[in-house]
């Protein structure tokens, strides 16, 4: 079982990372378009969506440490 949770916090993990990558890439590519003013554009958006999943991401690499945690705990 703590096998099981460790995998699944590494890939908690890296999901994390390419969330917190793919989402600073989008940002700075458009950037540019943004500042002309004319409102959000698809790329902000895709950026804003990254960032969202980012937290997600860590939210749940969290829960499983703090499940490896009590379970460590408990034997």
């Amino acid at each position: 079982m703590t096998t099981f949770l460790v995998i699944l916090l590494v890939a908690a993990m890296i999901a994390t990372v390419v969330a917190l990558v793919r989402g600073i890439v989008t940002f700075l590519q458009e950037r540019t378009e943004e500042v002309k003013g004319n409102g959000p554009s698809a790329g902000a958006l895709k950026s804003n969506r990254m960032m969202q999943m980012r937290i997600f991401f860590q939210a749940a690499a969290i829960m499983i440490v703090v499940l490896i945690l009590v379970l460590a705990k408990g034997t």
